[in-house]
């Protein structure tokens, strides 16, 4: 089966995020969800990013507009990747690779904690 356009950039953002060995999942809209949601959720070196995959000159909706703005508002990054700018994406990622990330103890004693059953 061909691939589509969005397809094909979802794909060059995985493998770019592979690449900076972010962890990042791809939450699915359904009728039980959060409608909006961008494509890609992401935590780069204990930053939280969000990306929004579009082909060509497509647009953002309304929905994700304000779904990116409150991702803003709390402090999070959050992008739209299309074809054109992927090469913006490898410089965002490489920036917060670099950026340091402060650990404390209450950081490090919460992700020690046993998963409750």
């Amino acid at each position: 089966m061909a691939m589509t356009p969005e397809g094909k950039v979802k794909k060059a953002i995985r493998m770019r995020l592979a690449a900076a060995k972010a962890y990042y999942a791809m939450p699915m809209g359904t009728g039980y969800g959060n409608a909006g949601v961008p494509d890609f959720l992401c935590c780069v070196n204990g930053h939280f990013l969000a990306i929004e995959a579009k082909a060509g000159a497509g647009k953002t909706t309304a929905l994700q507009d304000r779904n990116i703005a409150e991702i803003h508002a709390a402090g999070g990054r959050a992008i739209v990747v299309n074809e054109d700018n992927l090469q913006a994406l490898e410089l965002l990622l490489r920036h917060l690779d670099r950026k340091s990330t402060r650990l404390n103890s209450s950081h490090v004693a919460l992700s020690r904690m046993p998963s409750s059953a």
